[in-house]
């Protein structure tokens, strides 16, 4: 083998080296652009706890997969009817008893959540697998129940108490809408 061919074997290792590390990269960043979208302000909130990029996408296609496990479904419009109604109730009982409207509308959802089909696993499960098809409500709904948290120990007022019925609502709304399960995608 003389020189040339010699620099020749080596420049061509060298250009698959580089168009493999671009490869590389230009597959990272889509990876990232997609699950940004897919997930919106999920996204940012999940990087943020887990500090960084690898492993923050890696907790958010956990959660895709074991999403795509559940067997969700449409409400049959009588089921929704019944949701509504329910909804309204709870909101109607705030007046006279805001704890308690808070506590009907937190059973509520977590009732209409189970009826689509999402297990009803731990809160913080709950949350994140709700995240995948809803990423930007979920967080209308741990502030909701963050807010139930802190009236449970007598540290809610009256206006946290209103502002948690309407995280609730927001959340309710979207499961209760006929978009689902079609999921919608997140603006960032």
């Amino acid at each position: 083998m003389d020189q040339h061919q010699l620099v020749l074997i080596v420049a061509v290792i060298a250009v698959v080296a580089v168009v493999g590390v671009i490869g590389f990269f230009l597959g990272r960043k889509r990876r990232t652009q997609q699950l940004r979208q897919r997930f919106g302000p999920e996204y940012d909130r999940v990087l943020k706890k887990e500090g960084q990029v690898a492993r923050a996408e890696g907790v958010l296609d956990i959660r895709a997969k074991r999403r795509d496990k559940f067997a969700l479904h449409p409400l049959t419009e009588a089921t929704r009817a019944d949701f509504a109604e329910r909804w309204r109730l709870a909101q109607s009982h705030f007046v006279d008893d805001p704890k308690a409207s808070v506590s009907e509308a937190d059973q509520v959802v977590n009732q209409l959540m189970q009826t689509r089909g999402y297990p009803m696993a731990d809160f913080d499960q709950r949350a994140a697998d709700i995240s995948v098809d809803h990423p930007v409500v979920v967080e209308n709904y741990r502030a909701g129940h963050d807010i139930a948290l802190r009236d449970s120990r007598g540290q809610a007022s009256t206006e946290d108490l209103r502002k948690a019925m309407v995280h609730y609502r927001t959340l309710f709304e979207e499961l209760l809408g006929d978009v689902f399960p079609q999921r919608k995608e997140a603006r960032a």
